[in-house]
């Protein structure tokens, strides 16, 4: 494409229309996922909302592949785009909060920590991810697992409306009452229907809470997980903890001989009263011997940001996903045995419970179907050399394929790689033909393709 057809786009945005003769189009193109190397025609770091809008008609009039970028944090990608535009949203990471009324409304730009930082000031919170880096665009729209799910639900159940530009240029606001099939849609099915501008979420009386890491040698890792499994069952709602897998970490608490050898860890939250939770710790302090634990009362974004050490931009990545109905003996030796050889200090195992208040609502309420199951396991594959990338992937390969067979058909897709677009279907369950209508109806050419796909039904399309 030439210069004059790039300076039509242009004239018709504010912000900076970042091409492949720009100084900084290297820093422009690239994502978190180092293994990514995608040379887009053009990075559009948008500055309002018309610069979406305008984007959007360029890309779909010129046929060209259009990808969206707010964090940046996807495992496959997916915020870029070989010979296409991509929509950058780095800039955009306000956060308004209305602390009388318990909401926050935020740009798509901000990550977890951007959002926590805005609403700590004022004692609230509202689910958000594991890692501070994410972005709270890619996360709500794929559904939203966080340490505050078991009691105030997930990141989507907590989003009261968005503000998007579709296909066609149109801009809508999406809620309960107005454009509610779309709004029911962008609950956990992915960037299939459009760029959202504006998050609005509830929030809620999240300041201090009690929390933080406890890590066991990788050998007791299937006692500490049957262990886990009974706890968080009968633990109350307030309790948000995951159970996996990591090499050893480099912390103070952690004696040195453990720094980088697998260890099986327990990190969450407690978030009732703060006098009681060094109580409702205790019990898993006596699950298995213990090699170090970082416990107390910690500010909210603190224990969000916790790992965010141990992810710098540029590793390589390659990630699994599924649903498990419960943390079986049998998923458990399979946890053990690959947690007991996991690859590099970055790569992580994560078993995170799907229970308490995400059960509440019901499968077909939302676009994330799989309410009745346990756990959502993660493999995360994540190291710096791609000299090791065979071995790694292998790694979550091997791993993947030896716990789906007692997990279900479906997995969730933010954790998902590019290679696993034909779960799509399985993913959403009885929800996909639904999806694939409302795709129809927001997006009938399938503009916004760069993502787990959700193909528009044919009959409506048509």
């Amino acid at each position: 494409m030439s210069t004059i057809e790039l300076g039509g786009l242009r004239e018709n945005v504010r912000g900076r229309v970042i091409d492949r003769e720009d100084p900084d189009y290297d820093d422009a193109r690239s994502v978190f996922n180092g293994m990514i190397d995608r040379r887009p025609l053009a990075v559009v770091k948008v500055s309002q909302v018309t610069d979406v809008i305008a984007t959007v008609g360029f890309a779909r009039d010129n046929g060209l592949d259009l990808a969206i970028r707010g964090g940046g944090h996807s495992a496959p990608g997916f915020g870029t785009v070989d010979d296409g535009i991509v929509i950058d949203f780095a800039d955009r990471i306000g956060v308004h909060v209305d602390p009388e009324d318990r909401t926050a409304r935020s740009e798509p730009g901000a990550t977890w920590a951007d959002f926590n930082h805005a609403t700590h000031a004022f004692g609230l919170a509202t689910t958000g991810g594991i890692i501070g880096s994410t972005g709270i665009a890619g996360l709500t729209l794929g559904g939203g697992i966080g340490y505050l799910a078991r009691k105030y639900g997930l990141s989507c159940d907590n989003l009261i409306s968005a503000d998007v530009v579709t296909a066609d240029g149109g801009f809508l606001t999406a809620d309960e009452n107005r454009n509610a099939d779309l709004f029911w849609a962008l609950r956990g099915g992915g960037g299939n229907f459009g760029v959202v501008t504006s998050f609005r979420y509830r929030l809620h009386p999240v300041d201090i809470i009690y929390g933080g890491v406890i890590i066991y040698s990788a050998e007791d890792g299937e006692t500490v997980g049957e262990f886990y499994r009974d706890f968080i069952a009968a633990a109350p709602e307030e309790f948000g903890a995951f159970y996996g897998f990591h090499q050893g970490p480099p912390v103070p608490f952690l004696p040195e001989q453990w720094h980088g050898t697998p260890v099986c860890v327990i990190v969450g939250a407690w978030t009732g009263p703060l006098d009681e939770g060094e109580k409702a710790w205790r019990p898993l302090l006596d699950a298995a011997p213990v090699l170090g634990s970082f416990l107390g009362p910690l500010p909210y974004p603190a224990l969000n940001t916790l790992f965010d050490p141990l992810q710098p931009k540029g590793m390589q990545a390659y990630w699994k996903a599924d649903f498990l109905r419960t943390l079986s003996d049998d998923a458990l030796r399979v946890a053990a045995d690959f947690g007991s050889r996991i690859p590099s200090m970055e790569c992580a195992n994560h078993f995170y419970p799907i229970d308490g208040a995400v059960q509440r609502v019901a499968p077909d309420a939302t676009a994330f179907s799989y309410r009745n199951v346990g756990f959502a396991p993660a493999i995360a594959g994540q190291w710096h050399d791609p000299a090791d990338d065979a071995d790694n992937i292998r790694w979550v390969r091997d791993y993947w394929e030896a716990l789906h067979p007692y997990a279900e058909a479906g997995g969730y897709i933010n954790f998902m790689d590019a290679d696993d677009q034909s779960r799509i279907a399985d993913n959403y369950r009885t929800n996909y033909a639904r999806l694939a209508d409302v795709k129809a109806t927001y997006d009938p050419g399938n503009l916004f393709h760069v993502n787990q796909n959700i193909v528009p039904a044919a009959s409506v399309a048509g």
